[in-house]
């Protein structure tokens, strides 16, 4: 058994999420981590909101509201949609807990005592109109690099690429639209130039990360990795822990991964366990997993890793950074202020959860960009309808009807049965190894293809007609195909996991709400009681809902836009 610690990057407490962040961290994270304990490794999932930085400032001062209390609003609103969307985290913590701040400024000490973080002068822009300094987020303007308009001075959303505020094009303040004058003030930088050699040798000897995230990561360092600037001149966040540096704060992107260590040090304590999180952390056998976007590539395969190197504690190194492409909605970005986004609460009164991370999760951004579009999304709820629910409801419907409720006995095995039984083991060897290398559309497309070849072999063998003929050969079919259910229940549990509990307890399999051990059901079906419940699992999305909820998204679009 091995030991998994997973995290998922920290979404920013600064407003609601939606189904393009899901699709990035949080749903290739959950899946995961499912499919590991299915397995019985032991596994620590870990999360947790990121509550300081410019956005939240620039949010809370818009909205007239404390920071404290706007961050304590949208941990909140985040947590539950993360529970309607049922990702299941051992733990989902926040980085303004009291454990946070001396864990964050210990990093910050040790770097500094050892030369890897320097004081230094630098250029800033300060706001005349708002009498400020605008750290990053605050600038607003072009791209130097794509050119790509209404960027902030951190990222550039479009290309990716880590900007320094003061190179921003054409810049303005983010809160009066004025523009910002040039003003030099002295701030902290991390020499990531002094890891190269380490970072590049740690990097090169992951022969299983992905290419889009390994390349990346060694391209910037080719590229030559220079001094980052570490801290703000901003009020709200974590005090950087020198007597000099009054009144500056650590920059949100270099205490923030520090929050997957103070999250775990928040369970232990609420474990009764205070020093359990060096089990984790301290154990050079744990495989530190972190789910990311590509957007936050170079903060965890660079900059973070960076950090854990420079400490005198012996932290684990990232095992794996499985970062995913962008997942857009309908052909671009999803956008709030531009009304282009899917109202959830409406959402999740209409359609099923496991609808949707099905659908998300086959048609996931593991190597390129991807997107939700109503159609597919159709086309994903009505392929689970066809392929899955039908088979369940025909065969479960007709043992209720004709077998009293019960799974006939098994008799003698005609070839046809066994093709489909000995199938069984090779599959789930084959959905696991997705599974392990995070290709999830994959293990979709092996596991369907399972229940699709358990539909023909109910649709050749016929049991409706046996049932006249043969009852003895009925029944082994229906037997057989059963257990080709149960298993794709199994397969599937990762993904939806409602449905796929659901589906074992219709064939009279109970888990108790637990997860089923990821291997071919060995147990006796003869004779099992089928559940009482007979609800279908999935209902037909119709051409004309599709057509409805378009129309809303371009109505709400244009209703944002002005």
């Amino acid at each position: 058994m091995s030991k998994y610690l997973i995290t998922s990057a920290l979404p920013y407490a600064n407003g609601p999420i939606h189904f393009g962040h899901i699709a990035g961290a949080y749903l290739p994270a959950d899946i995961y981590s499912r499919f590991l304990r299915q397995n019985g490794e032991e596994v620590l999932y870990v999360c947790g909101t990121d509550e300081y930085g410019v956005a939240i400032t620039i949010n809370a001062e818009k909205a007239g509201i404390p920071y404290q209390q706007y961050v304590d609003k949208y941990h909140l609103v985040i947590k539950e949609f993360f529970d309607k969307l049922n990702i299941r985290f051992d733990h989902f913590s926040r980085t303004t807990i009291d454990a946070h701040k001396p864990i964050a400024q210990e990093f910050f000490l040790t770097l500094h005592k050892k030369g890897f973080i320097k004081a230094a002068v630098e250029p800033q822009f300060y706001c005349t109109s708002c009498n400020r300094f605008l750290a990053d987020r605050y600038v607003s303007g072009s791209c130097p690099k794509c050119g790509a308009d209404n960027v902030r001075g951190d990222e550039c959303t479009k290309c990716g690429e880590w900007l320094e505020p003061s190179k921003v094009v054409n810049p303005t303040c983010k809160v009066c639209g004025k523009k910002p004058e040039v003003r030099e003030t002295t701030q902290y930088f991390m020499d990531l130039k002094a890891f190269a050699p380490q970072l590049k040798t740690w990097l090169e000897a992951k022969t299983d990360w992905k290419p889009n995230v390994k390349n990346k990561a060694l391209s910037l360092i080719e590229e030559g990795l220079v001094q980052r600037s570490i801290t703000r001149d901003i009020s709200w966040g974590v005090p950087v822990p020198l007597d000099e540096a009054k009144g500056k704060v650590l920059y949100v992107w270099f205490e923030a991964p520090i929050g997957y260590i103070s999250a775990t040090m928040d369970w232990a304590q609420k474990q009764g366990k205070p020093e359990a999180w060096k089990d984790w952390w301290f154990d050079k056998e744990t495989k530190l997993v972190h789910f990311i976007g590509k957007d936050n590539i170079i903060f965890h395969t660079i900059i973070w890793p960076a950090m854990l190197m420079g400490q005198d504690k012996p932290y684990i190194l990232p095992d794996n950074v499985p970062g995913n492409e962008f997942y857009n909605l309908q052909g671009r970005q999803f956008s709030k202020s531009d009304g282009w986004y899917i109202d959830t609460e409406d959402f999740f009164t209409k359609y099923g959860v496991d609808a949707l991370r099905y659908a998300i999760a086959s048609n996931s951004p593991e190597t390129s960009d991807s997107q939700f579009t109503w159609e597919d999304f159709q086309a994903r709820n009505n392929e689970l309808a066809d392929t899955l629910g039908n088979l369940v409801n025909r065969c479960f419907s007709f043992m209720k009807k004709n077998f009293d409720g019960k799974i006939p006995t098994a008799g003698e095995l005609k070839a046809e049965d066994k093709a489909l039984l000995d199938s069984f083991a090779p599959v789930f060897g084959e959905v696991g190894k997705s599974y392990s290398s995070y290709r999830v559309r994959q293990a979709l497309t092996q596991t369907m293809a399972l229940a699709i070849t358990a539909n023909k072999y109910v649709n050749d063998t016929a049991p409706w007609a046996l049932r006249k003929t043969d009852l003895a050969r009925c029944g082994t079919v229906l037997n057989v195909a059963s257990r080709a259910i149960i298993n794709c229940a199994i397969l599937l549990y990762p993904v939806i996991p409602n449905t796929a509990l659901k589906i074992l307890d219709k064939a009279g399999v109970h888990t108790g709400g637990k997860a089923p051990a990821y291997k071919p059901y060995e147990g006796s079906l003869d004779n099992m009681e089928l559940g009482s419940d007979t609800t279908l699992l999935f209902a037909k999305i119709l051409p004309e809902q599709v057509a409805a909820e378009v129309e809303k998204l371009k109505a709400l679009h244009e209703t944002g836009a002005k």
